[in-house]
């Protein structure tokens, strides 16, 4: 069952982030569906964030949909090669987001593994959109449509099985760098569906 919008503007990104662990993100293409389960999120939590692209109320052509109301994928382009997917949450003009870094492929195994020429790799948030078919083409896209949504299939994560951690490849952020925002979880612990 696909998530409700009103699961996207119920939760700051802090919230959502250990929330979307065990989802399923999926994603529709002319070559059929793909799917992972969400086993890896960090959460930026914007305007006060200083590792969040929405830092000070800042805003460009490339955050525009960290503006939007929740429920809207933000897709950026790092290093000039990976396609990042994030989570837009909370009301319009809250810039909060959560990233997700990693997915254990679930739906469309073989067609995620010919996206990524052979590897069935999907933990780091480059490699889960190249197998996913994720681009920056799907900036904005809502997630209550027919391209990319995320479903509840009933996984549970025991909260014993998440661990906490920093952000990764945010140093620039000082002490917010250091914030407990990275949240994950072993596929072992994988229970339900």
């Amino acid at each position: 069952m696909k998530l409700k919008p009103s699961f996207y503007q119920e939760f700051d990104a802090l919230a959502a982030a250990q929330h979307l662990l065990g989802k399923v993100l999926v994603a529709q293409d002319d070559d059929g569906r793909s799917a992972g389960i969400i086993a890896e999120t960090e959460a930026y939590m914007g305007r006060g964030d200083r590792a969040s692209h929405a830092y000070g109320g800042k805003r460009t052509q490339r955050n525009a949909s960290m503006y939007r109301n929740g429920g809207i994928a933000y897709v950026y382009l790092c290093y000039g090669i990976h396609h990042l997917f994030n989570v837009v949450v909370r009301e319009i003009d809250e810039p909060q987001a959560v990233l997700i870094r990693a997915v254990i492929p679930r739906d469309g195994v073989a067609r995620m593994n010919t996206r990524r020429n052979g590897r069935s790799t999907t933990n780091g948030p480059g490699t889960l959109t190249q197998a996913l078919g994720i681009t920056t083409a799907d900036n904005g896209t809502d997630l209550n449509g027919q391209r990319i949504w995320i479903e509840d299939r009933g996984i549970w994560i025991p909260d014993e099985a998440v661990t906490t951690g920093p952000r990764i490849g945010v140093e620039y952020a000082g002490s917010d760098a250091l914030l407990p925002y990275r949240f994950r979880f072993a596929p072992s612990h994988l229970q339900g569906k």
